[in-house]
């Protein structure tokens, strides 16, 4: 392991969970517009349908993929910025 991979991965680690954190508050966004509701439902809501089931987590994970491919790019490109060196 280089000494480059080395140095980013706590700077890695925490930019994955603020990266999560905010994934989260742009999904729920985004569900109040899509879904029309405050609550993205549950997988086990027996009042719901399955297709509000499937979209609400298709989006979900289409949301938390975008937002940390954004957060991976970005840490990498500042780290390389800061220390002249790509996190590889």
């Amino acid at each position: 392991m280089n000494v480059s991979k080395i140095a980013y991965k706590p700077f890695g680690i925490a930019l994955g969970a603020a990266s999560g954190m905010l994934a989260g508050i742009v999904f729920k966004q985004v569900w109040k517009r899509v879904g029309q509701e405050e609550k993205p439902p549950d997988a086990t809501d027996e009042e719901r349908t399955w297709h509000e089931i499937v979209l609400a987590a298709t989006l979900q994970g289409a949301v938390f993929a975008a937002v940390k491919a954004a957060a991976d790019r970005g840490g990498a490109t500042a780290f390389r910025r800061l220390t002249g060196k790509w996190p590889a």
